[in-house]
């Protein structure tokens, strides 16, 4: 659906008829333009997350939301430029998985970190997908095997692509290699859409991203999947094995996308932007993009959201600090 016909469907309606309680009926929130901050170039991960919800945003609060990207040093750019903001409610961030462990290794690596992640409160977890180990179809890696085994002969030589130095491609790929004793060539873009150029292009050999991006690449025939990073098999990519089946057992990453705003956003803003949220993700034209793109969607609300990055990201902090180590 497309915005015109987002902003069709709610015209002249009241905020009563959207379901919210009489309480916000009087509320200033929304009163102008928000904005949704992706750090990320267009057409990765987070920038699929965030185009779907801020359309259906639009929808439930009766007023524009637009996705700006500001990319750079792994998202970092995109998260000050929210912080710089009033918290208020109308400058909101989409991040992905590794915003998180972004401070922490900056601070490993002796730098002061360029933000922390409790200047922001969590609204919506929106996806939660496995990232998946992809090649060109014309590659020589017909397996992970191959491309293990290619890289023990040519240590530091087989090239990958990652969306930014400690973004969530570089980390599962440091696990994985990690985890087969290999040391692989690493080299960092600006996001996932520009790594998966320099896939498609032959600069790199190889790149692991959700399935949302490389879906259609894959069912075209110009990219393969060697395998998931995830606990089971992907619906969308049933004949890759996990790393588990390879015998790698504790090779799992998820690439999550979750929607933050400044700490300090008045709780009666910050309660109705979860409630909107809330109706976005069960929204079923918002499901059907999702899924249609290989991302179905994977909500927790504000709280539980806050759990899962707790033990996610100290499950990811052990491989950020063998990346501190060894550079």
């Amino acid at each position: 659906m497309d915005r015109r016909t987002f902003l069709h469907l709610t015209a002249g309606m009241p905020l009563a008829s959207l379901g919210f309680e009489s309480a916000y009926a009087d509320s200033e929130w929304p009163s102008q333009t928000i904005t949704m901050v992706v750090g990320v170039a267009p057409g990765g991960q987070a920038d699929i997350a965030a185009r779907p919800a801020a359309l259906a945003l639009q929808k439930v609060l009766g007023q524009t939301v637009i996705v700006e990207n500001r990319t750079g040093a792994g998202g970092a750019i995109g998260a000050n430029f929210v912080l710089r903001n009033k918290p208020d409610g109308y400058t909101m961030l989409m991040a992905l998985s590794a915003a998180v462990v972004l401070p922490e290794a900056e601070r490993l690596a002796g730098r002061k970190p360029p933000y922390e992640m409790s200047d922001f409160a969590p609204v919506a977890r929106v996806l939660a997908d496995p990232n998946l180990l992809a090649v060109p179809a014309n590659s020589p890696y017909k397996s992970v095997k191959d491309l293990v085994d290619d890289a023990k002969k040519r240590p530091g030589q087989v090239a990958y692509a990652s969306s930014g130095v400690l973004g969530g491609v570089h980390i599962c790929m440091e696990m994985f290699a990690e985890a087969a004793g290999i040391k692989l060539m690493h080299v960092p873009y600006r996001g996932g859409a520009p790594a998966l150029t320099g896939l498609m292009t032959g600069d790199v050999a190889v790149t692991a991203l959700g399935a949302g991006p490389l879906k259609a690449y894959t069912d075209s025939g110009q990219l393969r999947v060697l395998a998931t990073f995830g606990a089971d098999r992907h619906p969308s990519f049933p004949d890759a094995p996990t790393f588990k089946e390879l015998g790698y057992n504790d090779v799992i990453f998820y690439a999550w996308v979750g929607l933050f705003v400044p700490k300090g956003v008045p709780e009666p803003v910050m309660k109705r932007l979860r409630d909107a949220m809330g109706k976005v993700m069960t929204d079923p034209e918002v499901v059907a993009i999702y899924t249609k793109a290989g991302s179905p969607p994977a909500y927790l609300d504000a709280p539980e959201f806050a759990a899962y990055i707790a033990k996610d990201s100290a499950r990811m902090m052990k491989t950020v600090e063998i990346i501190g180590k060894t550079g």
